[in-house]
């Protein structure tokens, strides 16, 4: 841990180089799926299976579930056959005759999560571990630890299993918000001042730490864990007084803690869609009432409200939509990413977090801002299925 603040790119109007695709959707198709929806070991006509794989043990559980549920609705069932996989809160793997008893469970009784049932983890899951072999391609729509941070990403490229989204490296650097600002401040993508501090740091020298925060920082500032969503364990800090409380809060759930400067901005966001030739959609907007767009604000409050197209000018929108590719590319995403930047009062910008499994419900940011640009749900989740298949395709060809 360091005194100086982790970078001197201030928040700026981003980068500037090749301007970013059209908001259109593309309509080309992948030779994978070019005869009527037939992958890799598939006949023409027959239905591919695809593994909805949902759950975890992250805070953000139901809001997976819900993301599950909207896209087993919307699948297009001429061409593909949902499998439902879920883990539950404590990491048990259910079989399919499990999750769809749980899945009922849910909606005749109001359930919010799924149950529990052996107290087991995916290596006693026989069963479930050979269900995989029977699959065209996964899904994962698992926010957070074990989902999105390339745990699973890689036990599914160990198994040969195609899948949706990004690869180990990009999920990885989508999950640990330390790491990627490393790699975005490289690239000369701007991000806001921030200090970072290990559990370890945090009980050897606390007085070293606060000391540190203040002199690069200041207050306000932001505390939050490096590996953790949808605002879990984040705190605004306004005095030292509130700095020991919020870093042991956000130690919680991780061994490592960011400390960000406060921006006082908009928040705004793009959604990216594509493998090495990305599309960036149209810019939306996020309103709240709280402080900050903390869990509550996010999924509970019904003040917060997305607004779509973002009343911005339209060059401060074409900045974004480019730093957002550019962003994509820095960490090598694929498939689907939203990509979350502070809108400041002079046009200048900060990105705060690339997020590799969004939100997938068909009433989350992402899949509304497509939806904007011409792309129903149901195409979107064909598409992303096409994107998934045409890179394992690719990587089978190395």
């Amino acid at each position: 841990m360091s005194a100086e603040p982790r970078g001197t790119h201030p928040c700026g109007t981003g980068p500037r180089g090749a301007e970013p695709r059209g908001a259109e959707p593309r309509t080309d198709r992948p030779s994978g799926l070019s005869n009527g929806g037939a992958g890799p070991g598939r006949a023409p006509g027959k239905r591919l299976r695809i593994g909805i794989l949902f759950g975890g043990r992250s805070a953000e559980h139901e809001v997976s579930i819900v993301s599950a549920q909207g896209v087993m609705a919307a699948l297009d069932t001429d061409r593909f056959q949902a499998v439902p996989i879920g883990v539950t809160r404590q990491g048990t793997w259910l079989t399919l005759a499990q999750t769809e008893q749980a899945l009922r469970r849910i909606l005749s009784e109001r359930l919010r999560s799924l149950d529990e049932p052996l107290g087991e983890g995916l290596l006693y899951r026989t069963q479930v571990i050979g269900s995989f072999r029977r699959l065209d391609i996964v899904f994962p729509l698992i926010h957070g630890a074990n989902g999105e941070d390339g745990t699973l990403q890689g036990f599914l490229e160990l198994a040969g299993v195609p899948y949706v989204g990004a690869g180990v490296a990009a999920s990885a650097l989508g999950m640990d918000k330390a790491l990627q600002k490393t790699v975005f401040r490289q690239g000369g993508i701007p991000v806001t001042d921030d200090i970072v501090v290990l559990n370890s740091e945090w009980r050897r020298d606390p007085a070293g730490v606060r000391q540190a925060a203040e002199a690069a920082i200041g207050y306000p500032c932001f505390v939050k864990p490096a590996n953790s969503g949808s605002s879990i364990g984040t705190a605004k800090v306004r005095s030292r007084e509130d700095l020991d409380e919020a870093i042991a809060e956000a130690l919680r759930y991780d061994r490592k803690v960011l400390i960000e400067k406060a921006v006082a901005a908009r928040e705004v966001e793009v959604a990216v869609l594509g493998n090495d030739e990305p599309e960036a959609s149209p810019v939306g907007e996020i309103t709240y009432r709280s402080e900050f767009y903390d869990y509550r604000a996010k999924y509970d409050d019904p003040h917060t409200e997305l607004h779509i197209p973002a009343a911005i000018p339209q060059a401060t929108a074409e900045r974004l939509r480019e730093t957002a590719l550019a962003a994509y590319r820095a960490i090598d995403c694929a498939g689907l990413a939203r990509v979350d930047f502070f809108l400041k009062p002079d046009g200048e910008f900060c990105l705060n977090e690339v997020n590799t499994i969004p939100g997938f419900t068909p009433m989350s940011m992402y899949p509304r801002l497509w939806e904007y640009a011409g792309l129903s749900y149901r195409d979107l989740i064909t598409r992303l299925i096409e994107l998934g298949l045409e890179r394992h395709q690719e990587k089978r060809r190395v």
